[in-house]
């Protein structure tokens, strides 16, 4: 239980006090009602003596008692009624309410912290109100009157006769049986006769003289002469005198008791009929009934006659509400109270009631102890009970068992007053009065037990209850307290007895008593067994206890608490205590919330929601429901409904208090802030038909790292090149759409009339559908003047004029259960300056289902669209976006900071020229190296002139715009008839099989030195592209190499012709998938021809061979391929001829078939091979077909450049410089340059191709570049193989630097050597045995430095198998030449040769050592690869 102001000690003896009546004539009510007091009020704040009082018990011991007080009251005939009662407690209730700005004690038990408060004024004004408003019962004289103070007035006319008739008025009350009420405790009630004197106003000596005449008639003991009104109530204003009743009214007004200054009150006739009920009118008024004074009155608590009965008071209906109780409150508060007594006369009132008590009330009291102790006595050894046999004596007679029986009602027996056991019941209440509890004990004890044997129930328990109570006070604690007394008392008087009051009684003694002695847990357990249906505020009052019982426990119980709490609330809600019932559940919900326990939550939230609504506290009722929405709610769809219908009504209604208030935050749907995305720019229009638009950037694309940082690295390698090669400091990457990948740590661009579209990412957390409504973006804006100064102009909702920022409102957005959904809403910019984009606003509503809120139908008239909505409010959400974690300086790695985010905050810029693209004819799969010929149309759709357009690309092999001699090479009319993308030229088909040559310069084709091959300008005609216009240009592809699917990005960068500050230039981006399919492979491989002279007489024939194999598998529906024309293409060298090997001229393969090739190659002419710095390269084609491929012009040249390029820009292996001498790698290039040969082909080919029995030709090409002689080069790439995987190694390789040595390849290209002799040679060998014959052996030195040679004709090997090779043959005259050849010198030796017998020899024996002639070492070239030599010497 809550702690109280009073302790047990207190509180028992203070509810439990002698009751005195008070009668006064008309006279003296008068003079007491000057102070706006009736006489009973008078007294009631001197009604406790300041001093001990001794009195003597029956045994003459000296019995102290301590802190008396006893109660005085007018004298009022009827009982009160049930529902006065009822009515009164719930009006001390809801009129206690805990103070504004209490400080609540914090407990914390386990995890919880919880602010409670300690105390509950309100059930301790209930308490106190319940046991003072108690009725008097038969079975108890506890509160039955013990003496009866007679006042009259000394300005009365006869004053003693007064007395004498106010004397019998009291008796006429006590004795005649039509007055069953009030109660008297013995038949001759104490008579204490009051003189009450106007000292202000009466005469002094006679009223001293009367009550002489009193003392004389009724002794000194029994009269006294009470002074008041010392001074006129007109003075009250000069000096402040405290005013001591006001505590006592404050109550009073609540409760109208004894109370009669405000309201008419209602008086009884003599006769007691409530026909002559009659109101007073004024305060002094008074008005007589049969000429009688209106001494006693109705009881207050009396209902209106017109009120009914038997209306249930716990119903809300009949509360009063706590409105009109302060005004009742005010109304006392403005009277001042005694206004016409001084200090003095509190003191005398003070000094009478302390008179009364010792000379008169406690004397009268002691009497009477002894009168009934001796009665009890006198017989008490006459039988086994005290009573049992003097039963006879007291009732006359013996009464008959059957009369017992037929007394007999549901709670047992019922006495006469005069029974005996009565009596000893009457001796422990006075016993008890006074404070002497062992006695008293006694008695009570004595007592239960004679009632018990009589079965009467209702006076057992009434002893039970009182024996328990004076068990517990007994000084000095003999006896442990007797908690099953006061178990029993409840039980018999709730089950048997059927009365709750008395039942509460015992509850409300018994828990605090066991709350004294820390027993909580059995006070809880008492409190929670009597609540019951029968009355919601008892039990919601119980309940509230027992709950702080839970948590005062040593180990408090928080749980019980809060369940209790809520119980308590639920019940003061069914009382009709509205405040009451929202504390409890806001009491309770500390221990639920944050818990896990949703639905508890919920549930305690909903009730918070409605109780706060109904006291018309919105703002808590709309955060309620808010957080009932918000959670992730476990609910049943149908409950969520209703509670957001709640939400929107008790929203609506706050929302209508104050229409022009700002526009408050919805909590649904929820709002994920950090996934808002900002497009800049208007949105991709659709393909249309062969148009493709360029695909840009758009909010339906998914955001990828690796593509965005492809798309920055593009954009930077071109503002490279229109800045010479640096990116300028002030660069950042052009950002169309951001998101919370992106960098928003700038203030984003964006241009004037074009739109800025928000994405907002709504979820709906409910199983109901949501419906948005006119939903729209909510935004601020600084225009900025042409004069530069800035005024701003805020714009919360765009009602007004859109002339600044035109704003999209989407009529209807229905979000469907627990969905995730975005919505992208649009601004227009009119207007540069500072944009700042605040939030979204919008109709929040639900969809018309089935069911409807308690009695709240659908609004009628309130919306036209597709859903039917149930109701709506208006409201916004704020956009607010974290930004990213700093963690760059110590100080932010060790604090947690976040940067700025502000991609919603966009500067809006003047005007820039805006560019769409479109593709017309683009393929989306092609065969690898296939050209196919598109077009593209650059339109500007802004207002401002563009410029320096350029395209940038990773793969710059892939598509073409034509070089600058394109215009110049005529189109041959089978060329255009067959839609070819090449130029061609009929040829003459006897010039087929040797080359026609033709040069071009790469510098034409945009890949000249230094040149950037990825950044392609576009050839605007004009360079300039002015608002509105378009053009379409040629655009040629080539598939690529690798089969698979490709996405090939493409940036268009352009300017605008008037610089601009912020925006220096503008992109676009396009990416296009292509999906290859395989077609031809090709290989080659280059050596040198053996015949050492060309027509010139130099050196250096080449010979070519060139594999081509189809390795199409025909999923593409290609028959056949034809090879139409191979080029070459080279700097140094050029196709002379065809060798083919076979007379076929037609090169057609089918799937699968392989062709092979065979050229012949010279170099150039010196007039044709430029300066090394020149880009000029010599094409030679040679034809297959009847029409020649010009394929210097574009676009083969064109790809033939890009896929050169592409080839340069891969990473050579080039040799690792270790050796220490510079020399030896000097020496070392020399002798690779020997081996290399820059020679490209070009293999073009027509593809048969059946499609939808069409047939088509496609056409295309193939690159293979050759670098070195010998070694096979393809036109493909090839895959590479894993390396094996290698064992590890523990141990660490020795460094030791192996000397460069050039591989024996290279060495073998050094020095070519040739053999001029005959095939066979004819000698007559029987004539002479010595066969002579002449060779010539040519050195041709292909470096291009002097190398120094020895030539030595020594055979090498000694072992027989070798001379079995080289047969017997030996070499006549010098063994041993040294040479020098200059660079590319060809020399010649004549040698002879001997044989001696006829065979085929191989004359290939002669080993060539050569040197540079700069360098020291030598190096062995013979020629191991050499071919064999071979001579036929016959015999003639």
């Amino acid at each position: 239980m809550a702690q109280c102001v009073q302790s047990v000690q207190e509180l028992i003896p203070d509810s439990f006090v002698p009751c005195v009546a008070a009668l006064c004539s008309d006279e003296a009510e008068r003079l007491t009602r000057l102070n706006h007091l009736s006489f009973a009020e008078l007294l009631k704040p001197f009604s406790r003596l300041t001093s001990e009082v001794h009195m003597r018990d029956p045994n003459n011991q000296l019995h102290i008692i301590k802190n008396l007080k006893i109660a005085v009251s007018n004298i009022i005939t009827q009982p009160p009624q049930p529902g006065a009662i009822r009515k009164l407690l719930n009006d001390v209730v809801s009129g206690s309410q805990p103070a504004e700005g209490l400080v609540a004690n914090v407990i914390t038990a386990g995890d919880y912290d919880l602010n409670i408060s300690a105390t509950t004024p309100w059930f301790e004004s209930y308490r106190e109100t319940f046991l003072q408003s108690m009725p008097a019962s038969d079975h108890e004289f506890l509160n039955h009157y013990l003496a009866c103070m007679l006042v009259a007035s000394s300005s009365e006319a006869e004053p003693v006769e007064q007395f004498s008739k106010l004397s019998q008025e009291q008796h006429r009350i006590q004795h005649n049986s039509d007055y069953s009420y009030p109660k008297w405790f013995i038949p001759n009630t104490l008579k204490y006769y009051v003189l009450l004197h106007d000292v202000s106003a009466g005469d002094e000596q006679r009223a001293e003289s009367i009550y002489e005449e009193m003392k004389q008639k009724y002794g000194t003991q029994g009269c006294y002469l009470l002074k008041i009104n010392s001074r006129t109530s007109n003075r009250a204003s000069d000096e402040q005198i405290p005013d001591p009743w006001s505590q006592y009214l404050q109550k009073n007004s609540i409760q109208i008791q004894d109370s009669y200054e405000d309201g008419p009150c209602t008086i009884t006739s003599n006769k007691n009929s409530d026909s002559n009920l009659l109101s007073l009118d004024g305060l002094d008024n008074e008005v007589k009934v049969d000429g009688l004074p209106n001494n006693f009155r109705a009881h207050p608590l009396q209902l209106d006659s017109s009120s009914d009965a038997s209306n249930s008071i716990d119903g809300p209906e009949h509360v009063k509400s706590a409105s009109s109780l302060h005004e009742t409150k005010k109304a006392n508060t403005g009277i001042i109270h005694g206004a016409c007594l001084t200090l003095t006369d509190h003191d005398r009132i003070r000094q009478f009631i302390q008179e009364f008590t010792f000379r008169g009330l406690l004397p009268h009291i002691e009497k009477t102890i002894r009168q009934l102790n001796d009665q009890l006595i006198s017989r008490k050894g006459l039988s086994r009970s005290l009573f049992s046999a003097t039963k006879k004596w007291f009732s006359g007679s013996k009464v008959p068992e059957k009369s017992i029986n037929e007394l007999k009602n549901t709670s047992g027996l019922l006495y006469p007053p005069e029974a005996p056991e009565l009596q000893i019941r009457k001796m422990a209440d006075l016993c008890f009065l006074v404070q002497h509890y062992d006695l008293a004990y006694s008695c009570y004890h004595t007592a239960k037990k004679d009632f018990l044997n009589d079965q009467a129930m209702l006076y057992a328990a009434g002893a039970l209850e009182m024996a328990a109570v004076s068990a517990f006070l007994q000084p000095g604690a003999p006896r442990p307290y007797p908690a099953h007394y006061m178990d029993t008392a409840i039980q018999t008087y709730r089950d048997i007895c059927k009365n709750m009051v008395l039942a509460e009684r015992c509850v409300l003694l018994s828990a605090e008593i066991l709350k004294s002695q820390s027993k909580y847990s059995e006070a809880a357990a008492l409190l929670i067994r009597l609540t019951s249906e029968d009355s919601d505020l008892r039990s919601a009052l119980l309940l509230e206890q027992a709950a702080h019982c839970f948590i005062n426990m040593k180990s408090p119980m928080v749980r019980k608490y809060a369940f209790h709490m809520i119980l308590a609330g639920h019940r003061f809600s069914k009382a009709g205590q509205k405040k009451h019932a929202l504390r409890c559940y806001c009491q309770a919900m500390q221990v639920y919330k944050g818990k896990g326990w949703s639905l508890a939550e919920d549930h305690i939230n909903f009730t918070i929601g409605r109780q706060s609504y109904t006291l018309r506290q919105l703002d808590n009722a709309v955060s309620a429901f808010r957080h009932i929405l918000i959670n992730e709610s476990k609910q049943s769809a149908a409950q969520q409904g209703a509670f957001l219908r709640e939400y929107l009504y008790v929203y609506k209604n706050v929302s209508q208090l104050s229409p022009d208030g700002p526009l408050p935050q919805l909590p649904l749907p929820y709002i994920n802030s950090s996934a808002t995305r900002v497009f800049f720019g208007h949105d991709r229009r659709p393909a249309d038909g062969e148009k493709q638009a360029a695909t840009h950037v758009s909010l339906d694309q998914e955001y990828d790292s690796e593509s965005s940082q492809q798309w920055r690295e593009l954009e930077e390698h071109v503002v490279a090149v229109v800045n010479r090669g640096v990116v300028p400091s002030s660069f950042h990457p052009t950002q169309y759409c951001l998101n919370s990948y992106s960098d928003n740590s700038r203030f984003p661009l964006a241009v004037v009339e074009e739109p800025v579209t928000v994405e907002v990412a709504f979820r709906n957390p409910l199983k109901v559908p949501l419906l948005l409504t006119d939903l729209s973006l909510l935004w601020k804006f600084q225009p900025k003047d042409i004069r530069g100064k800035d005024n701003e102009e805020v714009k919360e909702l765009v009602t007004g004029e859109p002339e600044m920022i035109g704003t999209e409102v989407i009529s209807e957005f229905l979000i469907n259960s627990e969905e995730s959904k975005v919505a992208r809403l649009k601004l227009f910019p009119h207007c540069i300056g500072e944009l700042h984009i605040l939030g979204v606003v919008y109709n929040l509503g639900t969809i018309q289902g089935c069911m409807t809120v308690d009695g709240i139908g659908s609004l009628p008239g309130c919306h036209t669209g597709k859903y039917s909505l149930s109701m709506s409010v208006r409201g916004r959400q704020d956009l607010e976006i974290q930004g990213p974690r700093l963690n760059n300086t110590k100080e932010e790695k060790t604090s947690i900071k976040y940067g700025p985010d502000r991609r919603l905050d966009p500067i809006i810029t003047e005007e820039m020229p805006l560019l769409e693209v479109f593709f017309i004819h683009f393929p989306t799969g092609l065969l690898c190296g296939e050209i196919r010929k598109a077009y593209v149309e650059f339109v500007n759709v802004s207002k401002s002139p563009l410029t320096g357009l350029k395209v940038v690309s990773k793969r710059p092999e892939f598509f073409t715009f034509g070089g600058n001699t394109a215009v110049l090479t005529p189109l041959s009319p089978s060329a255009s008839e067959n839609c070819s993308a090449y130029k061609t030229v009929v040829t003459d088909s006897a010039a087929v099989c040797t080359a026609l040559v033709s040069s071009a310069s790469s510098v034409d084709f945009g890949i000249g030195i230094g040149s950037q091959p990825e950044v392609i300008p576009v050839p605007l005609p004009d360079t300039v592209l002015l608002p509105g216009a378009s053009v379409q240009l040629p655009m040629w592809l080539r598939g690529p190499d690798e089969e698979g699917v490709h996405e090939i990005n493409f940036l268009f960068y352009y300017e605008s012709v008037k610089k601009q500050p912020k925006i220096r230039h503008r992109i676009l981006r396009h990416t296009a998938v292509i999906c290859t399919s395989r077609s031809l492979n090709v290989r080659a491989t280059v050596c040198r021809s053996n015949s050492l002279e060309d027509e010139e007489g130099r050196g250096g024939n080449m010979l070519v061979f060139v594999d081509v194999e189809n390795t199409n598998t025909s999923e593409a529906g290609v028959k056949e391929f034809h090879i139409v024309q191979v080029s070459s293409s080279s700097k140094h060298w050029k196709f002379q001829k065809s060798v083919n090997l076979s007379e076929n001229k037609d090169a057609k393969l089918a799937s699968r078939e392989k062709g092979k090739f065979c050229f012949k190659a010279i170099r150039c002419k010196e007039k044709e091979v430029a300066t090394q710095s020149s880009e000029k390269y010599t094409f030679a084609d040679i034809i297959f077909g009847n029409e020649q491929i010009i394929s210097s012009a574009s676009p083969c040249a064109d790809f033939f450049y890009r896929s050169l390029s592409s080839e340069l820009k891969k990473p050579q292996a080039q040799p690792s410089v270790l050796a220490e001498k510079q020399s030896v790698e000097d020496a070392v290039r020399l002798i690779q340059r020997c081996s290399e040969v820059d020679l490209n082909i070009v293999v073009l080919w027509k593809a048969y191709v059946v499609e939808d029995s069409k047939q088509l030709i496609l056409e295309g090409q193939h690159h293979v570049i050759l670098r070195t002689i010998g070694k096979e080069a393809f036109s493909c790439p090839q895959k590479q193989e894993p390396p094996e995987m290698e064992l590890l190694k523990f141990f660490r390789p020795e460094n030791t630097t192996v000397p460069i040595r050039p591989s024996v390849e290279q060495l073998s290209n050094l020095i070519k050597m040739s053999l001029h002799y005959p095939e066979s040679f004819n000698h007559p060998f029987h004539q002479k045995s010595l066969c002579l014959v002449p060779v010539t052996l040519l050195l041709s030195n292909c470096s291009k430095a002097d190398v120094d040679v020895i030539v030595d004709l020594r055979h090498k090997t000694t072992s027989p198998e070798a001379l079995e090779i080289h047969g017997s043959f030996t070499w006549l005259g010098q063994t041993q030449y040294k040479l020098q050849l200059k660079s590319q010198e060809i020399h010649s030796l004549q040698l002879k040769a001997c044989f001696v017998r006829t065979g085929v020899y191989n004359l290939g024996t002669p080993r060539v050592f050569a040197k540079l002639s700069d360098q020291v070492t030598v190096f062995d070239t013979s020629q191991q690869n050499s071919m064999p030599a071979l001579i036929i010497i016959n015999n003639v």
